[in-house]
């Protein structure tokens, strides 16, 4: 059964799986649903259309739901999904989606530490790290393994690459590249991110190849789209290789080189 502190408010139709346990002035919407063995510590709202995979755990004052707060917002039914076992620590916020029908997406294994942010329409992969006071604006995409520095902040429509990461106290305004270590102000791709490689076992073959692609699209004087044509013909391929280069063409708002 779960349990239910006597301070919480829920409103009628939330719906609350077996093993829950929802502590103090803790507020629960009526349109929200919690997965099975949740815990929410207390003073925690979650509210409007809402959807919470099973064993994650919520610690005091965080925020989860709330409207969309992009000024074109202008009413209708928007959405949270957020899949299973997540940490979201103290004055976390995740907002709702902008437009009718659309939704703010969050994976599993994902840690947020104390006042993250995460704005309307973004979408989550799998263990991520987002460090503290770390801010992602609207329609942001993070890719699996990602890790975004304390005090981070990154622009509208970015993409965050599969096990890069970004130092702490970054302007992200492009995107960064996967397997990368970006940094700065504005944030710039640094290095091949190797130790994330190791603990991922990303194998020591695609590890030399990143490293032979990152010096030839980051460290040479070539166009980005010629460094690229390059990078195809003389890099071994691997699938770590053939994502890079595939985030890489289909850059909307560029990458941060």
């Amino acid at each position: 059964m779960s349990q239910i502190h006597s301070t919480a408010v829920i409103e009628p139709g939330a719906q609350i799986a077996e093993g829950c346990h929802i502590g103090p002035y803790c507020v629960i919407g009526a349109n929200v649903t919690l997965g099975q063995g949740c815990t929410l510590h207390s003073h925690i709202v979650i509210d409007g259309h809402t959807e919470l995979g099973e064993a994650n755990t919520l610690y005091p004052f965080a925020s989860i739901g709330l409207q969309s707060q992009d000024l074109k917002h202008s009413g209708g039914t928007t959405h949270i999904r957020i899949g299973g076992h997540n940490t979201f620590r103290e004055y976390v916020t995740i907002h709702s989606a902008t437009d009718e029908g659309d939704a703010t997406v969050i994976g599993s294994h994902n840690n947020l530490l104390a006042y993250t942010h995460v704005a309307h329409d973004c979408q989550l992969a799998d263990h991520i790290v987002m460090s503290n006071v770390a801010t992602l604006a609207g329609h942001v995409t993070v890719e699996d393994r990602a890790i975004i520095g304390g005090l981070a902040a990154v622009h509208q429509f970015c993409r965050i690459g599969t096990m890069s990461i970004i130092g702490g106290c970054s302007k992200v305004v492009q995107d960064i590249p996967p397997y990368m270590m970006a940094d700065g102000n504005p944030a710039t791709t640094r290095a091949l991110n190797k130790e994330g490689l190791k603990r991922n076992e990303v194998s020591t073959e695609s590890q030399a190849a990143l490293k032979q692609a990152h010096r030839i699209i980051f460290r040479g004087d070539l166009t980005l789209a010629n460094s690229i044509e390059k990078a195809i013909q003389e890099v071994e391929t691997s699938r770590e290789v053939e994502h890079l280069l595939n985030f890489l063409q289909s850059s909307q708002r560029g990458i941060a080189r």
